[in-house]
């Protein structure tokens, strides 16, 4: 009895203790982890024996599914840019919000400067430009560093 007692609670001890989640990305790789939470466009995990935290952008993950009940949250839409006009899709992500994204791309310029606009509405020209040329290049994401005096360096990231 006690030996049936002890194989029983090491069975569901281990069923307690594996992951929980199935982290779906959209390029398709699969991850079981530990959900722990999706907070300020990140998602939070941590592998099966580890109490570390891992985190990974949400605009890199399709979906989440709980194992053990089978519910499925999708988390983003993949976004396809396949043409110039497609700007409108291109999202401007701060540098920590591209976790799990990859870098393909780094191009540079100088800021567009109007004469007599306010110094927002040159950002905005300039990010229409990053935009438009980041979607005339299929790249669904980008992030924008303003280097000083009147330069900026663009990232392009795709899935």
């Amino acid at each position: 009895m006690k030996i049936l007692f002890f194989t029983m609670s090491i069975l569901f001890a281990n069923i307690a203790i594996s992951q929980t989640h199935q982290i779906t990305k959209h390029n398709g790789e699969e991850l079981d982890v530990n959900f722990i939470k999706l907070e300020n466009d990140l998602v939070y995990y941590s592998f099966n024996g580890s109490s570390e935290e891992h985190k990974i952008s949400k605009y890199a993950i399709s979906k989440i599914t709980n194992k053990q009940s089978n519910q499925t949250q999708k988390v983003t839409d993949k976004v396809i840019v396949d043409s110039k006009s497609d700007y409108k899709l291109v999202t401007v992500l701060s540098q920590e919000k591209t976790i799990g994204l990859k870098q393909v791309a780094n191009f540079s310029g100088v800021s567009i400067k109007t004469k007599g606009e306010p110094p927002i509405a040159n950002q905005n020209h300039t990010a229409l430009r990053i935009k438009t040329q980041s979607a005339l290049s299929g790249y669904p994401f980008v992030t924008i560093t303003d280097k000083g005096n009147g330069m900026y360096e663009a990232v392009a990231y795709v899935y």
